[in-house]
């Protein structure tokens, strides 16, 4: 077997460097908060910044312009003997020949670094393995899955039976809303699930003569959603970032959230109809009255077809149970979540293969492009060891232990993701997390997870569904200010914090 050496390598890089690199962070990070004020896209945001740290990155000679080594596996143990390194695995002894390297060579110091074999050497410009594809593979796939699905009159159909069996009990009807929100939160995305939820909410409210409780429901609603977003791997782009980077399963991932997502939205349900007054209905005569309105509300009215139906709900029972368990499975393992996503995305796009240019334009390139340029940016930040500077800030914080450490990461984690994306957050942090080698059973990752999704409840930028609801009340001519917001939004977060903060601390160390 022929193979070559693969050792990580350290170069010097100055503070004063390091410091024009932490600034540019911090600049993308507040750009991103003020992306509304700057009426620019987040693509466009990431991506400018990607273009700066790029070029100058290129100017200081921080960043690696080799050939690319890909296909190439570690070895799991290894000695050397007489110039020769011996692979030691399950017992087994295996030579391996490595290729000379000039001594000389920065790398050739580094004699803890794993030895990687086999692999090939290709050209590659310096941003294309800095994204991280298989993330962008299952956002593009899931996506465009989810709204080809959507064409069947899957999603519609189920809100309006919810609604139907509520009777018109506006208690009942919040706690079915509720509900939904968080299901869809979990198997499609936070905004896709508030654009549908917020919609029906509308047009049910209106029917039964309940607008006065729009305002309650679609807040509850936006919460929700980053309730919702905890409850599988693929729910949200942190959980994405942080689950793949600690390698938790999707099917581990589903079993340390559920407990927390159903005492949240309990609460969240809860709290929201007593602080709105959304109440049940008493008497017979308002029970009936609400009975009739409901019944004309007609389900089939979105189907198209029965045959596109029933395949649409029949590949959305199958999307869910091949994601949940594509770790275990063979071939489709090694292939992983981002081709699962894709495959199925293909498949579907066959029912309308004459007219898929529809779907591509209904994607939000927005957000692929942003993660791009996220990527890219974070990549370099790591080469010019700014992660380093912010790992080494938070090694105290840390080291306070599982208990105190992780507390303080959840909450400022929190009070961060109020204030700005909490994609760019999450990155870091999981970058940090893996560069110290945290374990991936650590309460730590957890909080990052909990504190990202969560702190989305706190401001109306902290998430875009919560962005998204708000943009739906005021389309109804809602009055909700940033301020506003806040003060309604607040009590919900604090009380879904502490309960994710003694959750953490209590169950998932």
């Amino acid at each position: 077997m022929n193979g070559f050496l693969l050792l990580a390598e350290v170069h010097h890089v100055p503070a004063g460097v390091t410091i024009v690199f932490a600034l540019l962070l911090v600049g993308l990070i507040l750009c991103l908060a003020l992306e509304e004020k700057l009426h620019a896209k987040k693509s466009v945001i990431a991506g400018s910044f990607a273009i700066v740290c790029l070029l100058l990155g290129a100017f200081w000679q921080i960043l690696p312009f080799e050939q690319i080594v890909v296909g190439s596996h570690e070895l799991v143990e290894h000695t050397e003997v007489d110039g020769e390194y011996i692979e030691e695995s399950n017992g087994d002894r295996e030579e391996v020949h490595v290729q000379a390297m000039d001594e000389s060579s920065p790398t050739a110091e580094t004699d803890a670094a794993p030895l990687h074999v086999d692999g090939h050497r290709i050209s590659m410009p310096v941003y294309i393995p800095a994204i991280d594809w298989g993330v962008i593979a299952i956002i593009f796939g899931s996506s465009l899955f989810v709204d080809i699905t959507s064409k069947s009159g899957l999603f519609t159909w189920i809100a309006i039976k919810l609604t139907k069996f509520s009777g018109g009990d506006p208690r009942r009807l919040l706690v079915l809303y509720g509900l939904m929100t968080v299901l869809f939160s979990a198997v499609l995305n936070n905004v896709t699930a508030m654009i549908i939820v917020g919609s029906l909410t509308a047009v049910s409210l209106d029917r039964l003569g309940r607008m006065d409780k729009l305002l309650g429901f679609l807040l509850i609603e936006g919460l929700l959603t980053n309730v919702g977003g905890l409850l599988t791997l693929i729910s949200s782009v942190p959980n994405i970032i942080v689950g793949t980077t600690a390698d938790i399963s999707f099917v581990r991932f589903v079993y340390c959230s559920a407990p927390y997502v159903v005492v949240a939205t309990l609460v969240t349900l809860w709290m929201g109809a007593k602080w709105f007054g959304i109440n049940r209905l008493t008497t017979p005569a308002e029970q009936e009255q609400a009975a009739a309105q409901v019944a004309s509300f007609d389900e089939n009215d979105g189907i198209e077809s029965w045959g596109v139906f029933w395949f649409g709900a029949s590949m959305l029972v199958l999307f869910i149970v091949t994601i949940a368990t594509t770790s275990v499975m063979p071939v489709i393992g090694d292939l992983q979540m981002g081709f699962v996503a894709l495959a199925f995305a293909g498949v579907m796009l066959l029912q309308y293969r004459s007219e898929a240019d529809q779907f591509y334009r209904s994607l939000d390139w927005d957000l692929l492009g942003f993660f791009m340029g996220l990527f890219v940016v974070i990549n370099v930040m790591e080469h010019a060891q700014v992660l380093e500077w912010i790992g080494k800030g938070l090694e105290p914080v840390i080291a306070w232990g599982d208990v105190a450490g992780s507390a303080a990461i959840l909450l400022a984690s929190a009070v961060f993701s109020s204030v700005t994306d909490n994609i760019p957050l999450a990155a870091m942090l999981a970058k940090i997390l893996q560069g110290l080698g945290t374990a991936n059973d650590s309460s730590l990752w957890w909080s990052v997870i909990f504190g990202a999704n969560l702190g989305g409840n706190i401001t109306p930028i902290g998430s875009a569904s919560t962005l998204v609801a708000v943009t739906i009340i005021h389309r109804h001519k809602l009055t909700l200010s940033f301020a506003g917001f806040v003060k309604l939004a607040l009590p919900f977060a604090v009380v879904q914090l502490l309960l994710a903060t003694i959750y953490v601390l209590l169950f998932l160390r």
